[in-house]
């Protein structure tokens, strides 16, 4: 089952998003809208279905998940200038800036919360009401998933916090198994949100949200998008990527002889 309102209930959400954004002249809000984003399609699906345990266990699970990213994210974009890709988008597209940016940003990305969520709203709006052993799998996948995320953002921060890491490659913790925690937890919370829905009676063509946010992560908006300058950026990131792994954790190679 898919939820239209929930799709009506995102393109007023963005609407008054982009509204924001223009006063303001600062499209990086968005980004931290991405968690929330996903709490209005729960929101509208709680409303619109009869949610029973398992359609508030998931719903909880979305809001934990939400909530945390999105405060994770308006923190580290407190005092920042505009992102550097909507600053150059603004710089190209000029004068015609503040109606492409809403087709272009606010209106793709309500398009692609609503698509990634399908198995969010088979299961909000299927009809079961007992946890099967795919949701319980599907939540210890999500678990895992989460604290990948929290756990890579948290160390991150404290590195760069420090002064004397300034320009500095992070490679300790999760980053030493990957060069990418943050990204491999929301790649495995995915696949853990569409076991769980597929233990709540949801279809199994809802892959198609995991699937599109798989490649997201590896092929568009993230691992492949942040590692075309940083290597100039970032002194020694080359040899970061020789020894560690881009996205799936593994133990790092050893150095490299001299």
């Amino acid at each position: 089952m898919i939820s239209l309102p929930a799709l009506g209930a995102l393109g007023v959400a963005m609407f008054v998003l982009w509204l924001l954004a223009t006063a303001l002249r600062n499209v990086s809000i968005v980004d931290i809208f991405w968690g929330p984003a996903f709490a209005v399609v729960v929101a509208t699906c709680l409303v619109t279905g009869k949610p029973a345990l398992p359609q508030w266990v998931l719903a909880g699970m979305v809001a934990v998940w939400s909530l945390r990213l999105a405060l994770y994210l308006a923190w580290r974009n407190h005092g920042q200038p505009e992102d550097r890709r909507y600053a150059a988008m603004r710089k190209n597209r000029g004068p015609s800036f503040w109606w492409f940016s809403f087709f272009q940003v606010f209106a793709l990305q309500g398009v692609l919360a609503w698509l990634v969520s399908l198995p969010l709203q088979g299961a909000l709006l299927g009809s079961t009401t007992e946890l099967g052993a795919l949701s319980w799998v599907g939540l210890a996948l999500w678990a895992t998933g989460l604290a990948f995320e929290t756990i890579g953002d948290q160390q991150l921060a404290h590195f760069l916090a420090d002064p004397n890491n300034a320009g500095k490659v992070m490679d300790q913790g999760l980053w030493r198994y990957t060069r990418h925690p943050n990204y491999f937890g929301e790649f495995t919370l995915w696949w853990g949100y569409f076991v769980f829905a597929l233990g709540c009676g949801a279809a199994w063509w809802t892959i198609a949200g995991p699937l599109l946010m798989s490649v997201l992560l590896l092929r568009v908006s993230g691992v492949t998008m942040l590692e075309k300058t940083i290597e100039k950026r970032r002194p020694g990131y080359e040899e970061y990527i020789r020894r560690t792994s881009a996205f799936f954790p593994r133990p790092p190679k050893p150095p490299a002889e001299s």
